[in-house]
């Protein structure tokens, strides 16, 4: 149960706060250019600290201290959001909340796929939990915002992360790594394969490739969907409800995820999960009203649950013995990190002469073409295999 009620308070405060950032910048008169910075530089700083928090947890074995110091952090952090006015103060909490909130999605997987021992692969039904936080905390979200303003949502999203704190407290970390000196962290060799070795994997690599271009495809949905509704004429209360019917979708691909892996395999669920979230952009734009955008959002609205399991799954299976939440945190820092920089940065840059709607086309034509050059990539790399016998990355 401690797994389930994390990520149901964990995304139950993504929901409440996430979706309306790009409306609170907006709000507060910043210009396109400061709104791309801001969405972008929140992924950068996840980039560079993901890895290092969690490289720290695996070495010191102080999973427990570390996630309950960055969760306290990120409270603070939406404390404080709605009480700025200025662009150098919103930018420098931004960076505060983005090096604080970095590894706590890798370090609770990390943590679960510990808990669950033989059974991972029903990791997707404890991370039903999110599913279950965020559905039900959008439309809340949407009507508080409606009704009282924007600062229910930061600070409504600064209540669910305390409790979520709360139910961190009962995790069952991976045991780590020995303790090491600070120049072993990147040398670890487990079964012949450390970190630094695998980030040497072609296979890993074109993995971590896919989540480049997932990050990217998802700086869309997590950025830019409210001001995309906010063109087609919906108010808050129908936004937050958008989320919530797509989320719900989410629900079968979460506690059915075992079955899907057994089928099509981490890697190959992982690629068609990027297809889908990109042919999911580019129906987006054609449209017409909140309610056929909602269809949209409904009916594919179960692509990042899918890329997710497949991810999380990809990256235990490859991950060095006691090395579990650092091969999570690469994950994430790709996904998260450069992935949704490059979609911030853009999309801020390009969202006053493309629209909304405009930037949507965009992003789900890159992530289709990208998924296809993976694909590609994936079967030359197997056609000049070494001959060694092992799987090649297309697989």
């Amino acid at each position: 149960m401690w797994p389930f009620s994390f990520y149901f308070w964990q995304y139950g405060g993504i929901a409440f706060a996430m979706p309306f950032l790009v409306l609170f910048y907006q709000g507060l008169g910043f210009n396109g250019t400061q709104i791309g910075l801001l969405a972008g530089i929140s992924p950068l700083v996840t980039l560079i600290s993901t890895p290092l928090w969690t490289v720290l947890a695996d070495t010191t074995r102080q999973h427990r201290l570390i996630l309950s110091g960055t969760l306290l952090g990120a409270i603070l952090g939406m404390i404080l959001y709605p009480l700025l006015t200025s662009f150098l103060a919103v930018l420098l909490v931004v960076i505060l909340y983005s090096v604080m909130a970095a590894p706590i999605s890798p370090m609770a997987d990390s943590a679960t796929m510990s808990m669950l021992g033989e059974d991972r692969s029903l990791y997707g039904r404890l991370r039903l939990g999110g599913t279950f936080g965020f559905m039900l905390s959008a439309p809340l979200a949407g009507m508080l915002v409606q009704s009282y303003g924007l600062r229910l949502a930061f600070w409504g999203c600064a209540a669910m992360y305390f409790l979520a704190l709360v139910s961190s407290q009962m995790f069952v970390h991976e045991s780590g790594m020995p303790a090491a000196r600070p120049a072993a962290l990147l040398t670890h060799r487990a079964h012949g394969l450390g970190l630094a070795g695998l980030l040497k994997n072609p296979r890993f690599l074109l993995f971590l490739s896919g989540a480049l271009v997932g990050g990217f495809a998802l700086a869309l949905v997590n950025n830019f969907f409210f001001p995309y509704m906010k063109e087609l004429g919906a108010s808050q209360s129908l936004m937050g409800l958008g989320l919530s019917l797509g989320t719900l979708c989410e629900v079968p691909i979460m506690f059915f995820g075992n079955r899907l892996l057994k089928y099509f395999k981490a890697y190959p669920l992982f690629l068609l999960a990027l297809a889908l979230m990109g042919l999911r952009l580019v129906l987006q734009y054609f449209a017409a009203s909140p309610l056929q955008a909602i269809l949209i959002q409904t009916s594919l609205g179960a692509t990042f649950p899918a890329m997710w399991i497949a991810g999380v799954a990809f990256a235990d299976e490859h991950a060095p013995a006691g090395m579990s939440a650092s091969a999570q945190g690469l994950f994430n820092a790709v996904l998260f990190g450069v992935g949704t920089a490059l979609g911030g940065f853009a999309g801020g840059a390009l969202l006053e002469s493309l629209g909304a709607r405009g930037l949507s086309l965009l992003f789900g034509l890159v992530t289709l073409v990208s998924v296809a050059v993976i694909l590609l990539v994936g079967k030359w790399l197997l056609r000049n295999s070494d001959g060694t016998g092992r799987k090649g990355v297309g697989c």
